[in-house]
């Protein structure tokens, strides 16, 4: 069996993946340039290739030295207030760094390609939960990246058959299970391990953005979902692709959950008061995203073994208080 390429695998959502596939009995190649992924993430049992996607010859080497299975792509910028911020920079890097390595694909004849998508291609959505006929309005500039990528690999597919599964999931959240890795973004912008670092002393309190959102407590709705759901999605997808058409999936639990029901949450797991502090609102958050999941329980017979907030909460406080300093590797 040929390898999985995975791009952005010292990265949260990537090294779960990695993790997963591993368990499952994948080789895997790890791409990452370790700009913002951590190496003490990787599975020791996973080939890591440091390399940038903005770097067409470092990309071109790689390929000429394995011969891949499929590639699952999650390198990227991700943060929705700094594409605001930075436009230019996220449509720059995010759209060629998609552009590369689905031209390497194609070049190379790699048949199955995962994308990473987001939730934030749908900015004001007309029905909650949001299944995948919704109109792709992208709330920000880093949704526009991403539905940018998942255009490009429409026509790939027309034109080389590279078949493809853009997965638009909500919230990723929680860590392994047995704590081995899990969340570590510097800076650090997801509720939860804000929250968490509050409860561990290494913050004075966790700042809500907006408290004035149409939602039965005033903040925004939202829908988390295990990483590790989110792996098992991906892997399904994958093998889904060695005989199916391709297609676009909302992957969530398909509950959502307010921002202040998230510190409740936190609150009753870690014993902790958690302090809040009210802020403005920020640029491309939407009111609510919550996931219709029908689509991908149907067609991938997937289904998230974490339904409910608090045993996600629970896995991601057994990390941060394994690993109050994260992977404490020096990434700034």
């Amino acid at each position: 069996m040929n390898p999985i390429l995975v791009t952005g695998g010292a990265g949260y959502i990537g090294s779960h993946v990695v993790y997963r596939l591993i368990e499952r009995g994948y080789s895997v190649v790890v791409l990452d340039n370790l700009s913002a992924g951590h190496r003490a993430a990787i599975h020791p049992n996973a080939i890591f290739e440091q390399a940038d996607l903005l770097n067409r010859p470092q990309i071109a080497s790689i390929f000429q030295r394995y011969t891949f299975d499929g590639i699952m792509h999650f390198a990227s910028r991700i943060q929705v207030g700094e594409s605001m911020q930075q436009p230019f920079m996220y449509l720059r890097d995010n759209i060629e760094t998609a552009t590369n390595i689905i031209e390497a694909a194609c070049e190379n004849n790699v048949k199955r390609f995962i994308l990473s998508s987001t939730a934030n291609l749908f900015d004001k959505p007309a029905r909650i939960p949001i299944d995948e006929n919704e109109p792709i309005i992208p709330g920000s500039v880093y949704g526009e990246t991403k539905a940018h990528a998942e255009r490009i690999l429409y026509w790939m597919d027309r034109i080389y058959g590279l078949k493809y599964c853009a997965l638009r999931y909500f919230n990723a959240s929680g860590a392994h299970p047995d704590g081995v890795i899990g969340e570590d973004h510097h800076p650090e912008t997801h509720l939860i391990p804000l929250v968490l670092q509050v409860a561990l002393g290494q913050r004075d309190f966790v700042t809500v953005f907006g408290d004035d959102y149409p939602t039965h407590d005033g903040t925004p709705i939202r829908d988390y979902i295990h990483v590790l759901d989110l792996a098992d999605a991906h892997i399904r997808a994958l093998e889904v692709l060695q005989q199916g058409e391709s297609h676009a999936y909302n992957v969530g639990i398909g509950r959502g959950y307010t921002v202040m029901e998230v510190i409740e949450a936190a609150r009753a797991v870690t014993g902790h008061a958690i302090p809040i502090q009210v802020g403005s609102r920020r640029a491309g958050d939407a009111a609510a995203l919550v996931a219709d999941n029908t689509r991908i329980m149907e067609e991938l017979n997937w289904m998230p073994q974490y339904g409910d907030l608090r045993p996600i909460i629970e896995t991601a406080w057994k990390w941060h208080q394994s690993h109050p300093n994260g992977y404490d590797d020096g990434q700034k």
